[in-house]
């Protein structure tokens, strides 16, 4: 067993983190490459910023939109057909009676953490195309 300041950290919580983190980054990935879409998009639009920042704005929130999506299926989604669990090795993975409850409950998180931070990003968006608005560009 390890040790740090609060107490010894037991194998299952250091496979936990592992999951967390193996959760954080297969999201991670698929937002970044929706957010590459999303800025190619912005980019086209470069000519008209009110534009560039409203279609920004609009299609953040329909990254949000999915990403509640994912986050509600997430809930009864086969484990075994999950991205998380074939990045897990073999030693890591939880016995399949705690695995489903498990990796879903950390993926809708991951879900929803990534949600509320995509919805942030539309917002500030929104609020830009609004100044573009306001002054008359």
């Amino acid at each position: 067993m390890l040790t740090c300041g609060r107490g010894p950290i037991s194998s299952s919580e250091i496979i936990m983190e592992e999951m967390r983190r193996i959760a954080y980054e297969t999201v991670l990935r698929a937002c970044g490459f929706a957010s590459l879409a999303i800025f190619c998009v912005m980019i086209g639009l470069s000519f008209l910023p009110r534009s560039a920042f409203q279609a920004g704005g609009f299609l953040s929130l329909v990254m949000t939109l999915i990403l509640l999506i994912k986050a509600y299926e997430a809930r009864t989604k086969d484990h075994r057909r999950t991205e998380m669990w074939l990045y897990l090795s073999k030693e890591s993975r939880p016995p399949q009676d705690y695995a489903q409850r498990t990796i879903s409950i950390l993926m809708r998180e991951t879900y929803l953490l990534f949600a509320q931070w995509t919805a942030l990003v539309s917002i500030v968006m929104w609020t830009i195309a609004l100044f573009f608005s306001l002054i008359g560009t």
